[in-house]
């Protein structure tokens, strides 16, 4: 089992290396494995800790670049920086609890839909990432930190690891009744070819699949590997 955590931290760490373009961006400060809470982790519990925090930052990573390319949406809810306003969302968590007025306090795949609602009229950057980071703390059973009392469910894992893949199709590929795209992502051009969008879809879903297929190995349990279509799927039940 050893010899096995070591490889899928590896492959963990791996998985949640930054954009080579972007090689300067420090990684992100742990707490320190000698604290008191972190004597009440296990390796497993430490390496789920990274997974929820890294695509934490991936999502925010994904919201700023989403209102750089639609600054109309920002303009919905604030006339604040883009940063400030991503700041608010992932940092203010302990005055708003993830429930947005201006979304009906929709979560999870509700607010993904909302994102993508001809009738919602609203900031749907935000009901977009508000949707994604829920259904992934709900899959991690609402929380962020993890110890060994705690137990996250692999098939719960990796049926958000689909849901995901689902929401970052709609978001390339969602058009409002006039065929303009929702939200503008990915850009590719005679002139630009920017798939970074893509790629931070990718992070988080391989993080989310390693962590699942490494707990399914642990606790000896079979993940059902579900396939669908994208371009019919309804969101997985997690």
């Amino acid at each position: 089992m050893k010899c096995l955590l070591a490889t899928l931290t590896a492959l963990l760490l791996t998985a949640c290396a930054v954009n080579p373009t972007s090689s300067d961006k420090p990684m992100p400060d742990r707490a320190e494995r000698s604290s008191a809470n972190q004597l009440m982790k296990t390796d497993v519990d430490r390496m789920a800790d990274v997974e929820f925090a890294e695509n934490a930052l991936s999502l925010k990573t994904l919201m700023l670049k989403l209102y750089k390319r639609n600054p109309q949406e920002l303009a919905k809810s604030t006339s604040d920086s883009a940063e400030q306003m991503v700041n608010w969302v992932f940092d203010g968590a302990d005055q708003h609890h993830w429930q947005f007025k201006e979304l009906g306090s929709k979560q999870s795949t509700d607010a993904i839909y909302l994102s993508f609602s001809a009738e919602y009229k609203g900031d749907r950057v935000l009901s977009f990432i508000v949707g994604l980071h829920t259904m992934l703390q709900k899959a991690h059973g609402g929380k962020q930190a993890f110890y060994f009392t705690d137990s996250i469910h692999p098939q719960s894992l990796y049926n958000v690891a689909r849901n995901v893949e689902i929401a970052a199709w709609k978001l390339a590929s969602s058009r409002k009744p006039n065929g303009e795209l929702y939200l503008l992502s990915n850009e590719v051009n005679a002139q630009e070819r920017n798939l970074s969008f893509e790629r931070e879809f990718g992070k988080i879903i391989g993080r989310t699949d390693l962590l699942a297929f490494m707990l399914a190995e642990k606790s000896q349990r079979l993940i059902s590997r579900i396939t669908q279509s994208l371009a019919t799927a309804a969101f997985l039940p997690f």
